[in-house]
């Protein structure tokens, strides 16, 4: 039997949320659902006995309920979830790692994607058909994905192509976006001979696109877009942003034709924390720091760092470094505190003193998880991800060139 619930819900993704679970470090742990529901988040609701459980009562109930389950269930885990989650995962890694794990997992019947909405549609789109996916609570979105709506985008890729014509047999602009965006961004991809791309393989799609087209449109993170042109030798005179808000963009005819890429007006909310006012202080603390950043920081941040990457090439950096070596790390805490207590030969610290979470990974409250695992035992299937076919066909298409990608 399915559940079934809406794959998106309409909730506000805003700043102000992640604030709410901001702290100094010094008290960092899960609370019961119940009060961490007094921050005045927007929570999907869920059964009123999971509201007062305690993280302990929580965790022995998972354990329990996961071993009845045995092989039949696969939980993925993304680096940037909470402690007291990551813990029940069978597999840790960034976007780009799951995803392809995701291709590649045929045996269990059912992917619990401990992540956010953007990661399970992906996960969905490249399972095999037997296999359900679910994601434990329906409002884990991404704030940056919600910068670029479906109709938004859909919109902008017409008026671009209405305002540029090509100059060569190259197309005029192949999409390009980020894995963090909606399934039906993906899909328009796609369907427009372009490609989805991470953090791990930007530089890769970025050579691939621009062998068929003049220039990208790279949809939603403009830093990371900015960071990897910077990279590819493309100059900032030729980079341009488009505010979807604006008539055409914000930019004029000649403003887009001189460019080489256009940046979505999107950002993401945890890496633009960082600043180069917290590297100058890392570094009058620990001279022999190394500053490790994640390329959705500013560019301005990233042009400081010893070191960028993914949160895979960070997590590698750091268990790869010497004993007694000092790493600043500019990416989501959960995953630098895990590094940290992993690590305890060396010492690994946020850049940020004032640690705030992901505010939407962080909605997967271990809660949650315990939810639709009870619910597999009683032959229920909560929260189950479902992706319309034409979207789906069109998006594993541009998913697929990716993972074809050279050095994946």
């Amino acid at each position: 039997m399915v559940i079934k619930s809406q794959n998106k819900l309409n909730i506000p993704i805003t700043e102000l949320e992640q604030s709410a679970f901001c702290q100094d470090g010094t008290n960092f742990r899960t609370k019961t659902l119940e009060e961490e529901f007094k921050s005045g988040v927007r929570w999907q609701k869920i059964p009123t006995r999971y509201l007062k459980l305690s993280p302990q009562e929580i965790k022995t109930s998972i354990q329990k309920v996961k071993k009845s389950l045995g092989e039949k269930v696969i939980i993925l885990g993304h680096h940037y979830q909470r402690e007291d989650v990551i813990e029940f995962s069978d597999i840790q890694g960034d976007s780009f790692l799951l995803s392809k794990l995701a291709s590649e997992t045929k045996d269990a019947e059912i992917i619990i994607f401990c992540g956010v909405h953007f990661m399970a549609e992906t996960a969905e789109i490249l399972s095999s058909p037997n296999q359900k996916v679910i994601l434990p609570n329906m409002a884990a979105g991404c704030s940056m994905a919600d910068m670029a709506s479906s109709n938004d985008v859909v919109r902008s890729w017409k008026q671009i192509n209405e305002m540029l014509s090509s100059k060569s047999s190259k197309k005029p602009v192949i999409p390009v976006t980020y894995m963090n965006s909606a399934a039906s961004i993906k899909s328009l991809c796609g369907e427009n001979e372009g490609i989805v791309c991470t953090s791990s393989n930007a530089n890769q799609a970025f050579e691939w696109a621009y062998k068929r087209g003049e220039r990208i449109l790279f949809i939603p993170d403009q830093h990371l877009g900015r960071n990897t042109a910077v990279k590819f030798g493309i100059k900032k005179s030729e980079m341009v942003i488009w505010d979807p808000y604006k008539s055409n963009g914000g930019l004029s005819k000649d403003e887009l034709e001189n460019s080489k890429i256009i940046l979505w007006k999107g950002h993401c909310s945890v890496h633009t924390r960082f600043s180069v006012d917290q590297i100058k202080k890392a570094k009058e603390e620990y001279p022999d720091v190394n500053i490790l950043v994640h390329p959705e920081c500013t560019n301005e941040v990233v042009s400081k760092a010893d070191y960028v990457g993914s949160t895979e090439y960070i997590k590698n950096m750091v268990h790869n470094a010497p004993s007694g070596s000092s790493w600043a790390i500019g990416t989501e805490i959960n995953l630098v505190k895990r590094l940290a207590h992993t690590y305890k030969d060396k010492n690994v610290f946020c850049l940020d003193e004032m640690i705030c979470p992901c505010s939407t990974m962080y909605r997967v409250h271990p809660a949650y998880l315990l939810w639709v695992l009870e619910g597999l035992v009683a032959g229920y299937v909560i929260n189950q991800i479902k992706v319309e076919k034409e979207v789906q066909k069109f998006s594993k298409l541009s998913l697929q060139r990716m993972l074809d990608l050279p050095n994946n």
